[in-house]
Formats: C-alpha cells, sequence, structure tokens
C-alpha cells in the first residue's frame, strides 16, 4: 500500500476545534452559534469527502503532528476503516446541528453554547480516533471524547444527571487507564512501536509472544475500551440516558459507542492480526463472549417502558454485532461487522430523533404513553418504523445488509451456535421494536391523552429524522459505498 502525507488529515481535525471557538465567539447570537456548528461541520464533511478518491486507490494517507521516542508519535493516518467510521460521524454531525437547535430551542434548554462547544469537541475526540495511526494517538483521543462528552451526559445539573455523568466518566476513564494504557505499555516494550500495522493479517506483536502474553493483552485492550458496551462493562450507557435526546443520539450514534467499536475493531484486526487471532484460537470465544451480550441486552430491552432506556439496550445489543463479525475472521462476517458501523449509526440516530421529537412534541418518555400518537406524528413515526426494521435486519434497509452478512460469515466459520445468536437477536429486535410501532398507530389513547392537540414536532427536528430514515433505506438498496471500503480491508 502506497503512503503519500496530507495536510487534509490536519485540517479534518481542526475543523471542530475551528466549530468550537466559533460558537464561543458567538455565544450571544443563537443563530450564529448554530451556524457556526453548521459551518464547521459541513467543513469537516467536505474534507472528509475528499480523501475518498485516494483512499479507493489504495493509498494510505498520513500526518505526523508530534514526534515523541523512537517508533512512536502523536501521528494520523486515513484508510478504509478510518473513512467508514470518519464518513459516518462527519456526515451525521450536519444533519444533528439542525436537529439539535430545533430540541434545545424548542425546550428553552440551558447552557446552549457549551452544549454546542462540548458537542465540536467530542466530535474532534471521533475524528482523532478515525484517523489516528497508532494505538498512543487512539487512546489520547479516545480520552479526549470521554471528557468532552460528561458536561453533555450531567448537562441538566441536577442530581440524575450528575449521577449518570459520573457512572459514565468513572466507567470509561478507568477501564481505559486500567486496562488499555498497561497494555500499551507492554505492547510498546515488546514491539517498540505502537503504529498499526499496514493491514489486518500480521499484527504488530513479535511472532514469538507467548500465548499467554497474546491473551492477556488482547482481552485488556478489548474489555479496556469501554464504550464498546461489551457487558458487563456497559451499566454507563443505559445511565447516560439522563442527557438531552441530541447527546443521546451523539453517545449511540455518531462519536462515542461508535469510537468504542471502531477502537475495538481497530486494535483487533491491526495490532494482534486476523493471523494471531487465529493461531492463538481467540476468534470464536470472542464470538461467543459478546453473542451473550447480544442476547441478554436483547431481553433487558424487552421490560424497559422508556423509551430511550429501550433504546440504550438496543445499542449495546447492537453493537456487539460490529465484535462479533470481526471475531469470526471470515471474510464475509468481517465485512458484516464493519459495515455495521455505518448502518447502524443512520437507523440509530434516527430512532432517537424520534424519541427527542416525541418527547418535545407530547413530553411522552414512556412506550404505554404512546398509543395512537403515530396517526398525529406520522412522518416521526414512520422513520422509527423505518429504522426499527433497520435493528430487526429486515429488507430493504441498511441492517438487513449487516445481519445477511453476518449470517454468511458464521456459515463459513461453522458456527451454528452463532447462527442461532443471530436469529434469535432478529426475533428478540422485532418483539421489542414491534410493539411500539404498532401500539402508535393501531393502539387506542388512554386516560386523559388525546391527539387534538398533538401534531409533529418543529420541522428542525422532524426534517434530520426523516433524511437519516431515508438515508437508511439508500444505503440498504444500494449498499456499495460502505461496502467497497471494508473489501478494501480486507487482505
Amino acid at each position: 500500500m502506497e503512503s503519500a502525507h496530507d495536510i487534509r488529515l490536519l485540517l479534518a481535525l481542526l475543523a471542530p476545534l475551528l466549530g468550537a471557538g466559533l460558537v464561543l465567539l458567538n455565544r450571544r447570537h443563537p443563530n450564529r452559534r448554530e451556524a457556526s456548528s453548521l459551518v464547521a461541520a459541513v467543513a469537516l464533511l467536505a474534507i472528509t469527502l475528499s480523501l475518498l478518491p485516494e483512499i479507493r486507490s489504495d493509498r494510505k494517507l498520513v500526518y505526523t503532528l508530534f514526534p515523541l521516542l523512537p517508533g512512536l508519535s502523536i501521528s494520523l493516518r486515513a484508510d478504509a476503516l478510518s473513512m467508514l467510521f470518519a464518513v459516518t460521524a462527519s456526515a451525521l454531525w450536519v444533519v444533528t446541528v439542525f436537529y439539535s437547535a430545533g430540541y434545545m430551542r424548542g425546550l428553552h434548554e440551558h447552557a446552549q453554547t457549551r452544549f454546542n462547544v462540548c458537542f465540536a469537541l467530542a466530535l474532534f475526540g471521533a475524528i482523532g480516533c478515525a484517523f489516528a495511526d497508532n494505538l498512543l494517538t487512539l487512546y489520547l483521543f479516545y480520552e479526549v471524547i470521554s471528557i468532552t462528552t460528561y458536561p453533555l451526559v450531567a448537562h441538566h445539573q441536577d442530581e440524575e444527571g450528575y449521577t449518570g455523568g459520573k457512572k459514565y466518566l468513572t466507567y470509561l476513564t478507568l477501564t481505559a487507564k486500567g486496562l488499555v494504557l498497561p497494555a500499551m505499555a507492554a505492547i510498546y516494550a515488546l514491539t517498540g512501536t505502537l503504529d498499526f500495522a499496514d493491514n489486518i493479517r500480521p499484527g504488530i506483536l513479535p511472532a514469538d509472544t507467548s500465548q499467554l502474553v497474546f491473551t492477556l493483552l488482547y482481552v485488556a485492550c478489548l474489555l479496556g475500551f469501554a464504550k464498546n458496551g461489551v457487558m458487563p462493562l456497559h451499566h454507563w450507557l443505559p445511565g447516560a440516558m439522563v442527557a438531552p435526546t441530541p447527546v443521546s443520539a451523539l453517545l449511540h450514534a455518531v462519536a462515542v459507542v461508535k469510537a468504542g467499536v471502531f477502537s475495538t475493531v481497530r486494535v483487533m484486526l491491526y495490532v494482534f492480526g486476523t493471523d494471531g487471532m487465529e493461531a492463538f484460537g481467540l476468534g470464536l470465544p470472542t464470538a461467543y463472549f459478546v453473542a451473550f451480550t447480544i442476547i441478554a441486552a436483547s431481553v433487558i430491552a424487552l421490560s424497559q417502558d422508556n423509551l430511550k432506556l429501550r433504546l440504550a439496550y438496543s445499542t449495546v445489543s447492537q453493537l456487539s454485532y460490529v465484535i462479533l463479525g470481526v471475531a469470526l475472521l471470515t471474510p464475509a462476517a468481517i465485512e458484516g461487522g464493519l459495515v455495521h458501523i455505518a448502518n447502524h449509526a443512520f437507523s440509530k440516530i434516527t430512532l432517537f430523533f424520534c424519541a427527542g421529537a416525541i418527547y418535545v412534541a407530547t413530553h411522552k418518555k414512556n412506550i404505554s404513553e404512546m398509543a395512537g400518537l403515530g396517526r398525529a406524528m406520522p412522518v416521526t413515526f414512520g422513520a422509527f418504523a423505518i429504522a426499527s426494521l433497520s435493528m430487526i435486519g429486515a429488507p430493504p434497509v441498511a441492517g438487513f445488509i449487516t445481519k445477511w452478512n453476518l449470517l454468511l460469515g458464521a456459515w463459513d466459520a461453522r458456527s451454528v451456535l452463532i447462527i442461532g445468536v443471530l436469529l434469535a437477536s432478529t426475533l428478540l429486535n422485532a418483539a421489542y421494536f414491534v410493539p411500539v410501532i404498532y401500539q402508535a398507530f393501531f393502539g387506542a389513547p388512554t386516560g386523559e391523552a388525546s391527539l387534538e392537540h398533538q401534531g409533529e414536532a418543529h420541522p428542525a427536528m422532524v426534517v434530520p429524522l426523516a433524511i437519516t430514515a431515508v438515508i437508511s433505506v439508500v444505503i440498504g438498496c444500494y449498499p456499495d459505498f460502505f461496502l467497497r471500503l471494508t473489501q478494501e480491508i480486507l487482505p
């Protein structure tokens, strides 16, 4: 793979920082403040998309920020896996800017400047993770995301917000510092570098590394990137649902959990490598381990009446599809797992956008209170239905591409158990999404509920959720854009 030095990687990193600065400068002018976020988001998306032609020509773009020690630097790279995450995050930031303005103003939320600044800084961390050239750079930007999103989780500044924020920060910083940091030091001691490999097969650890050392380092990294939501280190995620809905969308679709699974699979593939995972028999055990999360989180989701909590446990389950696919070590499964980074993002952000629109329009949070609302809010619940089909894995929505490839990969791996898990999880997905849609469109309002004075939320909220729902269908019908990136990752 040919490498080229490219300053656009630095510009992509600076775009959200510039946005945060402009938001501060325009803090007394709400329209200009939101416009600043929009300009930064569009600039980031444009820079990211401009990198695609080189990546599709099998070039790796690099940019060194700070050399530190031999084999150790703060540096950036763009390759196919980077672009999968970066394009997704930057595209969704654009629509989230519009949605956030409608949500925050509709509820007259306080501290909107702080909210927008931290949102931009979280995207700075996410893009840094996407374009990290080595494990040290990845770790630093991963921590940036944790720190900058804490004020967003605790935004309401009440007891519930501070409790959720404390749990969020504790889980994510302690796991990273307690597991990833020592593993990183050990890897550098063994190899003299933390640079990622050029392809997914060899990894960077020496061929004579013992199975015990290899396994311990592998497990430390798998659990240490706790933003991936793998049980039992998932409790921070439902606790963070006390945040405003645009933050929940950021957590679940744009930056935080995607940074978690991206970091996990980046290290699995480019530090440990498929050859090493296969040689030491770590693939299928990892798949079985995360399969428990897929099923258990889906079962818990069934019992949640609060819509955002049901969506949170759905995210815990869905994230593990990404790790499951990579762990199966077959081309189709890896392809299905990695493409789910994008497929899940567009569908899950739609679901959270819908939850926020429902709350702004009706102040209802619980599914049991939403009977009949689909008739008053047909666009919102129509988008919710489309995104739910994606989570279930039904054609022609994006999630079908994920599950089809995962099933093919599980078949290639000759794992009947994983095939059973994928089928069971699909039934569970349907069990916790279909009743919401049915109640909304066919249920009768109960108690004092009335549909007479209810309707869609502000267009600034409804238009973004309609756009992301349509994109979920488009990338389900025409999946080549993201699939081509995943195919370029395969050896």
